[in-house]
């Protein structure tokens, strides 16, 4: 079994740190968090995902597989917690609001760690491409679905993913290590795109930190019940069934993935909701409602991780 305490140091402490800071800010001054949003949408993502996509060095045949596990995981869930929310009435922006807390995990700046102090190397390396297959997918899925929260309804959101530029950045990645026209990883111009992407995730745990300072956590807890649970049990369930229906051919990989989906929530909704969405949720603004989400989720994620880890560990599962 792994130590709380060590899974706690080693990875949420740091996620911790960085976003007490934003609350810290956000509690003394008047921060414009829009501002901040449009800069990691259309600048800082992008060039994350670029030099991940650009740079990874797995083979092509497990990138194959994790790449399929990633895309069939997100469109399960998001056909689950659409069913979820459509029996239980609810509206488009709470069903926005449920499917991006739910089937979007933080894979970057808290699986990445936690998947290194779990699984060694092979892990992390996992974890990576994780995050670049999850990035492409909420920077289209995610903003189509935010899109369905705000007031311009679908149609507006379909033409809001072609107007993301990370969209594109994952074309030029593809494309240029396609022509092996990329430069070295150690040139300026490699260090530059790396620097520039790298500013993203303290950016997006700034930004939730300033919300959360903003938001009426307590009261806002007991509206965020049904997402938590959707995200900490129900969400590491289809993982596990997902990992099966692919079929990895390394277990190590296998475990990395399904540790991948138990993940709390992903950091990038409460950006995608401050550019894209509006509306309430459980009588909440929905930004609120997304910040409390990922409060709790990740809250709750010290314990369900330790025990999500020391279950894969045993090779019970998968």
């Amino acid at each position: 079994m792994v130590a709380p305490i060590s899974v706690f140091t080693t990875a949420i402490l740091p996620i911790v740190a960085v976003g007490g800071v934003g609350y810290l800010l956000g509690s003394i001054r008047d921060v414009e968090t829009n501002a901040l949003n449009t800069v990691v949408v259309y600048v800082l993502a992008p060039a994350l995902v670029f030099h991940s996509l650009a740079t990874t060095t797995l083979a092509g045949s497990t990138l194959v597989r994790i790449t399929a596990a990633v895309v069939l995981f997100h469109l399960g869930a998001i056909v689950l917690v659409e069913a979820v929310g459509r029996v239980v009435g609810a509206s488009q922006t709470a069903l926005a609001a449920l499917i991006l807390v739910t089937a979007f995990p933080n894979t970057g700046n808290y699986g990445i760690p936690v998947s290194n102090f779990a699984f060694g190397e092979t892990g992390r390396a996992t974890a990576v491409v994780a995050l670049s297959v999850q990035a492409v997918l909420i920077y289209t899925l995610g903003v189509y679905v935010a899109g369905r929260g705000g007031s311009d309804g679908v149609a507006a959101g379909v033409r809001r993913v072609f107007s993301v530029p990370l969209v594109y950045a994952v074309v030029a990645a593809l494309v240029a290590r396609w022509l092996d026209v990329l430069p070295p990883a150690d040139t300026s111009a490699m260090s530059t795109l790396q620097l520039v992407g790298d500013s993203a995730i303290p950016v997006m745990l700034l930004v939730v930190g300033i919300q959360l300072a903003r938001t009426d956590v307590g009261s806002t807890l007991s509206a965020v019940g049904g997402a938590v649970a959707l995200k900490m049990v129900v969400a590491p369930v289809l993982g596990v069934g997902v990992a099966l229906v692919i079929g990895f051919s390394d277990p190590v990989v296998a475990r990395t993935f399904v540790l991948e989906t138990a993940m709390p929530s992903a950091v990038t909704p409460i950006i995608l909701v401050g550019e894209f969405a509006e509306g309430e949720v459980a009588g909440v603004p929905i930004g609120e409602f997304v910040s409390t989400a990922i409060f709790a989720t990740t809250l709750v994620s010290v314990v369900t991780l330790t025990a999500v880890i020391a279950i894969l560990q045993t090779g019970v599962v998968v």
